[in-house]
């Protein structure tokens, strides 16, 4: 069961910003809040999401992907990531025992998974083939234009919209 730690909002538009060259850079400066505020309970630390990929329009969300040995453990990270000004969102137990927390100045998605999850590997493969294949790059920034386009009650919406083109390049970014 998802449970969602702070009301949801009603309904969301999803809006695009040109690829911004500052991104890296807010992401090494979430990189260092984190890990100044976990120390060794840091596995792995990822930007990823499209603010990863230069040359990517994206929604203006700095996403990272935390690897803690166990996402179950909350008593391990936890009050060290609120500490650190990070809102706690959502807990995703029957998914790869995901944790989501987040900011909104800057807009941060802090995505927390275990050590091993392959979820963290589907999400860099992603990431890296997308910032070597222009032409998926480029089909996969179509789609996301298009689908933002429309209205969406819920941004989970228009993330599940893409899944087909996503599953596609998938397929080339496993191989």
């Amino acid at each position: 069961m998802v449970e969602y730690l702070m009301p949801r909002g009603s309904g969301s538009d999803v809006f695009l910003v040109e690829a911004d060259p500052a991104w890296p850079a807010e992401y090494a400066r979430q990189e260092a809040r984190v890990r100044s505020a976990l120390g060794d309970v840091v596995v792995e630390l990822h930007h990823a999401g499209s603010t990863s990929v230069p040359g990517l329009a994206a929604k203006p969300v700095i996403d990272m992907v935390l690897v803690v040995p166990d996402a179950s453990d909350e008593a391990a990270y936890v009050e060290g990531l609120r500490a650190a000004g990070y809102v706690f969102r959502l807990r995703e137990p029957e998914w790869f025992e995901h944790r989501l927390f987040w900011d909104q100045d800057p807009r941060v998605n802090l995505h927390v998974f275990g050590a091993g999850c392959e979820e963290v590997d589907r999400m860099l493969a992603f990431r890296d083939h997308l910032r070597r294949h222009e032409a998926d790059r480029a089909t996969y920034e179509r789609t996301k234009r298009a689908l933002a386009a429309r209205s969406w009650d819920r941004v989970q919406d228009y993330a599940d919209a893409k899944s087909e083109v996503v599953a596609d390049i998938m397929t080339r970014a496993l191989r």
